[in-house]
């Protein structure tokens, strides 16, 4: 297998890292818009650097992303660019004959009438409008392959061939605990793509209902993450696995809440009342002329670069997926989930916490396709495929995943090997 990934970010560079420890790829091209990260990305790695290579490439250009595909004989594309570029190399992929990979889905629009009640364009609904195209060619797109959509997709699937005979809920919940010395407002993760899922209306699935939208932050709860992070107030928020899960998995309800926290929500509220989340340019006086620039572009610039935090974060993040239904008859309600302590990462990887626990599930889809244990055609999802194979390289990774018994207050247990009942 022959890897082009594009974006060295925090994320791209923290899959380096993870997959310079496997063998089941025979090189990886680090492709970014700026060459000194690719290069800084592939530096880091030391002797392990020997089958990784650089590319300087602008995810925007299409035909520049296929020419480099063929160029390096790369047979799968695998993106880790924040959801504007998904689209092009979605499409590059696509006609460059490569498997294609990605952690977050193309863009949603909101209703133009009624965007807290109905859907306007969904999450990840251009790439599904192409999946003929890509099963009559033998292709495979693996979409919402990171850890949010991704992981919890893999767990929403492992509930419900093993775990449930049938399923009421499954709700995404995930929550942290970190802290970062010297800043009192410092996201863990991009802030673009961060503005971008807190601030578009949440959709939520019904079986009777189909998709509908919320206002943002809406149905608040407390939800008692595991592994002594405790309880968080958990809000809905707008995310790819309520768009993709019930496309596989048969479940009467399918929700996602983020434990943002109140000072988080203010400050993006404010960003919003201020027209600082826009994407839209805008024109500003430079002192070197008029300059159109996007807003949230701005803030972005102005925010530190959450990969450069670890050394100054401390804690444990959890992502997990809570399912609820019967078993054998009986109710039954469980957490499936996964907590990364970012002590661990800094000292394992070098990678912060949120940034690593991303980066380590397209690593894993990739060694299983490149065994041949994941297969298919067409835009499909994580949970289109069977999960105890992740599950179990997972474990085998060396960051094993747990569940708990939501009723009788049931102790956190690992899960390797995982849970069968």
């Amino acid at each position: 297998m022959r890897v082009l990934l594009i974006g060295a970010g925090g994320v791209g560079s923290a899959i380096t890292r993870i997959a310079a420890r496997r063998g089941f790829f025979e090189h990886m091209v680090v492709a970014d818009y700026d060459p000194g990260r690719a290069e800084a990305a592939v530096a880091a790695l030391g002797e392990a650097a020997d089958r990784f290579s650089t590319a300087r490439i602008d995810a925007s250009d299409q035909l520049s992303v296929e020419d480099l595909l063929r160029e390096r004989r790369c047979d799968v594309l695998l993106n880790a660019t924040d959801p504007r570029f998904v689209m092009p190399l979605f499409q590059a992929a696509h006609r460059a004959g490569a498997t294609y990979m990605d952690m977050a889905m193309s863009l949603s629009v909101p209703h133009a009438r009624r965007p807290h009640e109905e859907c306007g364009t969904k999450l990840g609904d251009d790439q599904f409008a192409q999946a003929k195209a890509w099963e009559e060619d033998g292709l495979l797109a693996l979409v919402g392959m990171g850890v949010e959509p991704g992981m919890s997709d893999v767990f929403a699937r492992y509930a419900a061939d093993h775990l449930f005979d049938g399923i009421d809920e499954i709700g995404v919940r995930d929550g942290a605990n970190l802290t970062v010395d010297g800043y009192d407002f410092a996201p863990s993760f991009s802030i673009w793509t961060t503005i971008e899922e807190c601030l578009n209306p949440p959709v939520v699935w019904e079986k009777d209902r189909g998709w509908y939208t919320t206002a943002p932050f809406s149905q608040p709860e407390i939800f008692d993450f595991p592994e002594g992070i405790g309880p968080v107030e958990c809000v809905n928020v707008e995310h790819e696995e309520v768009l993709l899960i019930p496309r596989w998995v048969d479940a009467r309800r399918v929700t996602f809440k983020y434990g943002l926290g109140q000072d988080f929500i203010d400050k993006l509220q404010t960003l919003h009342d201020l027209g600082l989340d826009r994407t839209d340019p805008v024109t500003v006086a430079t002192d070197r002329g008029p300059a159109r620039v996007s807003p949230r572009d701005v803030v972005a610039a102005v925010l530190p670069d959450p990969a450069a935090l670890g050394d100054r974060m401390h804690g444990k993040t959890c992502a997990g997926t809570w399912v609820k239904g019967t078993k054998d008859g009986r109710p039954r309600e469980v957490y499936l989930y996964h907590v990364v302590d970012n002590q661990w990462s800094m000292r394992e990887y070098g990678s912060q916490a949120v940034v690593w626990q991303t980066a380590i599930n397209p690593v894993i889809a990739l060694e299983l396709l490149a065994e041949g244990t994941w297969s298919g055609s067409g835009v499909l999802g994580p949970e289109a495929f069977d999960a105890r194979p992740f599950l179990d390289l997972l474990v085998a990774y060396g960051s094993p995943w747990a569940m708990r018994e939501q009723a009788g207050n049931a102790q956190d247990r690992d899960a390797a090997p995982a849970p069968n009942a």
